[in-house]
Parts: C-alpha cells; structure tokens; sequence
C-alpha cells in the first residue's frame, strides 16, 4: 500500500487559475507546457517517452498508479516529464510485475506531482483556450504567494522555439545486433528515441545504431548504412535547422529514409514545407488515422504539439526540389496531416508512433514499409 500523502501543492496556469491539491511525487517546483494525454492506459510507457520533456502531463483518466513500476516497461532511461497532475493516485499497487509504486518512481526521478484536482476542468480549460505554461509548487513553493507563483509561471520559457533534443539524446553511438535475416547497419538520429522503436526495427533485421543528436552527414555514412531513421523527440521542430540540414544530406545521397513524429515534421522542413503549433496537440492511444493508401482506419498513439503543413489532398511538388510528394495519412478528428510519402525519393515519415507503446498495434506494419522500402532501393541499385 502507498502511502499518499496530505500536504498541500497547488498548481498555476499562465492564465490565473489556481488549482489546489496534494503533493504527488518530489516535492518543489516544477515549469512546463501543461497537456493532457487520454490513454487510460500506459502511464508507465508516457512518462518514460523523452517527448514529453519540458511539458507537464495530466491525466485524463481519473484513476492512476494502480499497477505500480517495473523494470521492463520504460522506454527510455528515466521518467522525463517535467510534472505530473493526476486526480486519483491508487493507494495500492497490485500487479505481479509491479516492483515499486508510481509514487516512489516520481520522487527517484525528482519529478514534482500534483493529485487531489479537477482533471477534468483542467484539461476543458486547455482545449479551450490552448496549451500554456504552468507550474507546481509543493513543499516550501507552495506558501510562496499566489501572485509570485503566477509571475515564476509567466517567466518560464514557450514551448515553441526551444530546441530540446539535446537533453534527452544519447552522447556516445549505441548498437543493437539485428534479430533474425540482416540487411544491413541503420543509423538512428536519436532525438527521442524509445525503445519499442528500437526493438521493432532490430526485429526486422536492421542493426540499429543509435547516433547522438549531434551527428554529421560525415558520421552518419562512417557506419555505412543502408537506411536513415528520425526518432520521436520534444521542443519545436522549426528550432531543428541543423537536423534537417542533415536530413537534406541524407536524401541527397538517395539513402532511404523513414521518420516518426518530430522525424515527421523534420522531413516536412527538409522537403521545403512549414510546421505549426497546434492548439492543444494530440496525446493519448486512442487517435483515429486513415492511411490513404490502403483506405483503412488505424486506432493509434500520439504525442505531439506541432504538425506539419501541407495539403492533404492530391499531390504537389516539394518546394525545396525532391519531386512529387503526398499526405499519405490524415488524422480524422480534426484533419491535420499525419504522414508523408515521397513519389520519386524512398522517404517517408509518420506524424504517430507505430511502436505502440502504450497504444494499440494498427501501425506496426509500417516498420515492415520501412523493410520494404530498403530491400527494393538495394535491389534497385545492385
């Protein structure tokens, strides 16, 4: 049984609203972009996708916590949201995997919570007015004045133009042996990266070397690789120059190319289209998708604040010379554009995560797309 605690947390909107409740997880102060994510699963799988670095997540589902943490759920190294807002902590772990409470996973992390609020008028208040800055004060922080809590939240940077990638990046080149038939090295531009993503390309036969954010055209072909791949990732892809710069690069030297989310929108800009800010972003396991191509819709897992601009319907040119392009997949909730295919280069991207952790298995086929793809260019060049 966890043992939930009844000090005071309160947390700030940039707007003025004060929500108060009880202190869930470190205790402190924590800023961020506050969105909401609908899964009414995988809360293990959320906090550990380094795409929700620099934003506080709150859970729409009321009652959270209670198959606790393990091992081997994480997809990446640590929790990386920057705070947490729940209604209902579960005050009793009972899974059989379960090796610590949500809880104590919060404090190890030093990841500041909040429980005990309205989620629900919350997350009314972003769809209605838009994803804003926030803060939550617990501890000591939560007897400071409600007027000096506003003014912290107010001085805490926007989310659009920050570029994040580097803090969740790895520093050092890491390698996964491919699993069953090789094709051959895969460089992965880690901005992000999750470890189902990993998992599902090294199950279909690529070794997959995952390369720090930083890397150069130069280090990218040193591993010489049959294909390139974009991780997920946080911040706001229009502060990304120097990846799509590299992802020119990438095209350039005809290497195929398959991007997920800010890969996505890093191929947009890398093919001369512009990226947006979306009101209040998609977040949850549950977002319907129709794939042009095939005519069928996908139930699938989103997590992203920004998209990328073009128009859905028909083909046109890229702006920046690499042929005939598409939208391949439309998300059907409010039309935004949530993949892109190129006619004439082997490149395409989703704006999902196919991975499916946490979220239902629709997409996977991609990955095998993505196969597809890199045998016929081998083919094609032998």
């Amino acid at each position: 049984m966890t043992a939930l605690t009844l000090d005071p947390a309160v947390l700030v909107l940039e707007d003025g609203t004060r929500h108060p409740g009880r202190a869930y997880g470190a205790r402190g102060t924590t800023l961020g972009e506050v969105v909401f994510a609908t899964g009414m699963t995988g809360y293990q799988e959320t906090l550990t996708d380094p795409s929700y670095a620099g934003q506080i997540v709150l859970q729409t589902a009321p009652h959270i916590g209670n198959t606790g943490m393990n091992a081997e759920d994480p997809e990446s190294r640590r929790i990386w949201v920057a705070g947490y807002i729940v209604r209902d902590p579960s005050r009793v772990v009972s899974n059989w995997r379960a090796e610590e409470s949500l809880d104590d996973a919060l404090v190890a992390d030093g990841i500041v919570g909040i429980s005990g609020i309205d989620t629900r008028a919350v997350t009314r208040r972003i769809r209605s007015s838009g994803s804003m800055r926030g803060g939550i004060f617990s501890g000591d922080a939560a007897g400071l004045d409600a007027e000096e809590q506003l003014r912290i939240v107010r001085g805490a940077p926007q989310m659009a133009g920050q570029n994040l990638s580097a803090g969740v990046s790895v520093t050092a080149r890491e390698v996964t042996a491919a699993r069953g038939e090789r094709i051959g090295n895969l460089a992965v531009l880690d901005l992000g990266v999750k470890q189902a993503t990993i998992d599902n390309l090294a199950d279909r036969g690529f070794e997959v070397h995952v390369l720090p954010q930083t890397a150069t055209l130069e280090e990218v072909q040193a591993i010489d690789p049959v294909a390139v791949f974009y991780s997920n990732g946080p911040g706001d892809p229009a502060a990304s120059d120097d990846h799509v710069e590299l992802l020119r690069g990438v095209l350039d030297a005809g290497l195929p190319f398959f991007g997920i989310c800010f890969g996505n929108q890093l191929l947009g800009r890398a093919l001369g289209l512009g990226t947006y800010k979306l009101p209040f972003g998609h977040r949850g396991i549950n977002q319907p998708v129709l794939d042009k191509q095939t005519g069928r819709v996908e139930i699938t897992a989103h997590n992203h604040g920004f998209a990328v601009d073009a128009p859905i319907e028909g083909v046109f040119d890229s702006p920046r010379g690499y042929g005939r392009l598409e939208v391949s997949h439309v998300g059907l909730n409010d039309q935004v554009v949530e993949g892109l295919r190129a006619l004439d280069i082997p490149a395409f991207s989703v704006q999902y995560h196919p991975e499916a952790a946490a979220g239902p298995h629709d997409a996977n086929y991609l990955f095998d797309r993505f196969r597809d793809l890199v045998i016929a260019t081998q083919e094609a060049q032998n």
